[in-house]
């Protein structure tokens, strides 16, 4: 068994392998021991977990996920790290490495054939910073049977999915992730914790998605189109974002924020998500 917190270990397998390190593909591997068995452990609550991980790397959030799993399937996108994965991971059989683009697969049919009798399925990743948003919304908009999503993330884009609706720090991402789930920031992670070092730290998150989704919401596909429309013009007022993003009258959005008690100066940092559920379906008998 290789010791993958080691840097100059590492190094030598990957000289071994000759690998080179990507940053088209935002590759930045922990080295840091402690980092992985605490992600593996919030993740796996029991042996009859099934867990779906991103971007498996050389391995080392891997072996943590496959001691306290019944089964691993690792995503991974560099075909050129699979003879790697095959070694670094030789002590186990209860994994499989998809070689593909997380964006591509239909994770659906993969949980499907993949996870017969596990009671439990969640996703565990250290996401590179350049997907971290269409990841998230692809985990939370497909409809999966996921219990959890524990996932590391740049430390900004940490504040931002774990920030309250209607906090300075909120944007689009922030409301779909409390549409869908409720999200804790577990621990943060310094760049020195990876090689080679990111310009920035890190932070691991958990998203809980044993949640009911609001009741109220009419038409969801619509709510999320008026809230990138706020969202893409965030320093504008949320009445002419709505209305120069979905085409509605400035006049009738005015009217729909006054029966919400809302003034027409509102921005959209300034909406809690019960305020922007009732403003879409407002909105909505508008269309």
């Amino acid at each position: 068994m290789y010791n993958l917190s080691d840097a100059a270990t590492l190094r030598k397998l990957l000289e071994k392998h000759g690998f080179n390190f990507s940053k088209a593909l935002g590759q930045n591997f922990l080295i840091d021991p402690s980092v992985c068995p605490r992600m593996a452990q919030s993740a796996v609550t029991s042996e009859d977990c099934g867990v779906i991980e991103i971007g498996a790397g050389v391995g080392v959030l891997t072996a943590e996920l496959c001691k306290r799993a019944k089964k691993v399937v690792c995503i991974e996108l560099d075909k050129r790290l699979l003879p790697v994965l095959d070694e670094t991971l030789s002590d186990f059989d209860n994994y499989r490495i998809v070689n593909g683009d997380i964006l591509k697969v239909d994770l659906k049919a993969l949980i499907a054939d993949e996870f017969d009798g596990c009671k439990d399925i969640c996703v565990c990743a250290n996401l590179p910073y350049y997907i971290t948003s269409p990841v998230i919304m692809k985990l939370l908009g497909d409809g999966l049977p996921v219990s959890r999503i524990i996932v590391m993330v740049q430390r900004e884009a940490a504040d931002r999915l774990t920030a309250e609706v209607g906090s300075r720090e909120s944007g689009a991402i922030t409301v779909a992730v409390n549409f869908y789930a409720q999200a804790k920031k577990l621990f943060e992670v310094g760049r020195e914790s990876f090689m080679p070092s990111p310009k920035v730290d890190s932070a691991v998150i958990e998203l809980d998605l044993c949640k009911d989704k609001p009741s109220e919401i009419k038409n969801t596909e619509f709510f999320f189109s008026m809230v990138r429309a706020i969202f893409n013009q965030r320093r504008k007022t949320a009445v002419n974002g709505i209305s120069s993003g979905l085409g509605i009258p400035k006049e009738s959005v005015k009217t729909a924020l006054a029966k919400l008690g809302k003034e027409e100066t509102v921005r959209a940092e300034n909406l809690t998500l019960d305020e922007l559920s009732a403003l879409a379906n407002e909105l909505e008998n508008l269309t």
